[in-house]
C-alpha cells in the first residue's frame, strides 16, 4: 500500500466531515501517511479547488481526496480533484461504481471504504486499488452488519487480493501493529486525527474525546439504516428517542443535517447538536500535533514488535536469521 500511494507510514486519515481540510491533510502527509481532504462537505467546487491548492502549498507530498456518497451530488466535485490531478481519491457510504471509470481513467488511486465482504469484492472487481475494512467500532457512518474491525479485516484479507487498510478504533501503535499482524497494509483512523492541534474541530470537541471513555459513544440513524456512532449529548437523546418512537426520515431530518454537526464539531455547540466519535475515545489521552502522533505510533508499533519477538524467541518460535 505504501509504493502503490507513494507514503512512508502505512496511516491513512479519514475523510473526517468538515474538518479534513487543508492544514490536517498536509500535516499527516508530511508525518509520511496519507491526508485527505474531505469534499462533500465542502460548499462547492470552488472551495474544493482552494483546498487542494492549499494542500500544495504545505506538502509535496501525496494526498486523497475523500467523497462521501449520498449527501449531495459529487459530478462537480469529482470534476474539480480530478481535473486538478489528485493522486488519491477515497469513497465512502455508498456504491462507487457510478464514478470509477472517471477515477481510473485520470489515473488516480481508488480507495473504497466497506463494512462486508460483498461490498469489497465489488470494490475490487471495478478497480479499486486499496479496500479500507470499517468496523462497528468506528465513528460515524458505519456498517450495518455490526462486526467488529478485528474480525473483518481478517476476513477480508483473505476475500481479496488487493491491499486491505483496517479501519474503526484505531489509535495507536499497539493497533497497527495488530492490523498488521491480521495480514492487513496498515490502517485508517479518524477519531484520532480530530484530537489532534492541526485539526479544525473545536477545542470542547478535541476535549471531550479526552474525557469519554470506550463505552459512552452511542448510535444515532440505525432506524434509516445508515448507523453512525457520536458521543452523547442532550440533542443526541432526543435523536435516539424520535427513532425510538418511529420517527420517519423528514422528522429526524432537522436533527440530523450537516448544519447541526458543523455547530457542534466546529463551533463547539456539543449539547446543541452531535458529533462523531468511534471507541477509540478511551484511548486518546492528549491532542498532540500530528507529526507527534505519528511518530508515537511507530515507535509502539516497534515496540510492541519487539517485545512479541522476545517472548516467541523465549520458546522457540523465532529463529535467528
Amino acid at each position: 500500500m505504501t509504493d502503490l500511494l507513494g507514503i512512508r507510514r502505512p496511516i491513512i486519515q479519514g475523510g473526517l466531515a468538515y474538518l479534513a481540510r487543508a492544514e490536517l491533510a498536509a500535516a499527516v502527509s508530511n508525518a509520511g501517511g496519507l491526508g485527505q481532504i474531505t469534499a462533500t462537505t465542502l460548499p462547492d467546487a470552488a472551495a474544493l479547488a482552494r483546498e487542494i491548492a492549499a494542500v500544495r502549498q504545505l506538502t509535496r507530498e501525496p494526498f486523497g481526496v475523500n467523497f462521501a456518497l449520498g449527501h449531495r451530488p459529487i459530478d462537480d466535485l469529482l470534476h474539480t480533484a480530478l481535473d486538478l490531478k489528485v493522486p488519491v481519491i477515497s469513497v465512502t457510504g455508498g456504491n462507487p461504481a457510478p464514478y470509477v471509470d472517471r477515477i481510473l481513467a485520470s489515473g488516480a488511486r481508488l480507495m473504497v471504504l466497506v463494512a462486508g465482504v460483498r461490498a469489497a469484492k465489488k470494490a475490487e472487481a471495478l478497480g479499486a486499488s486499496v479496500i479500507i475494512a470499517v468496523g462497528v467500532e468506528g465513528g460515524g457512518h458505519l456498517g450495518r452488519d455490526d462486526v467488529g474491525t478485528l474480525v473483518l479485516t481478517r476476513r477480508l484479507v483473505d476475500a481479496v487480493e488487493v491491499p486491505v487498510v483496517a479501519s474503526g478504533g484505531i489509535g495507536d501503535g499497539r493497533q497497527l501493529l495488530a492490523a498488521l499482524g491480521l495480514g492487513a497494509a496498515g490502517v485508517e483512523m479518524g477519531t484520532r486525527f480530530v484530537a489532534t492541534r492541526e485539526c479544525a474541530a473545536h477545542p470542547r470537541y478535541k476535549e471531550a474525546l479526552i474525557r469519554h471513555d470506550i463505552h459512552e459513544t452511542t448510535i444515532i440513524e440505525r432506524s434509516l439504516g445508515r448507523p453512525g456512532r457520536t458521543l452523547p449529548s442532550p440533542h443526541v437523546a432526543k435523536i435516539q428517542a424520535l427513532e425510538s418512537s418511529g420517527a420517519n426520515l423528514e422528522e429526524l431530518l432537522p436533527l440530523i443535517q450537516g448544519n447541526v454537526n458543523y455547530r457542534a464539531a466546529v463551533e463547539g455547540a456539543l449539547e446543541e447538536g452531535f458529533v462523531w466519535a468511534g471507541q477509540v475515545t478511551g484511548l486518546i489521552h492528549d491532542i498532540p500535533t500530528v507529526q507527534e502522533l505519528l511518530d508515537r505510533l511507530e515507535s509502539e508499533a516497534i515496540h510492541s514488535m519487539n517485545t512479541l519477538v522476545t517472548l516467541f524467541r523465549a520458546h522457540g518460535e523465532v529463529t535467528e536469521q
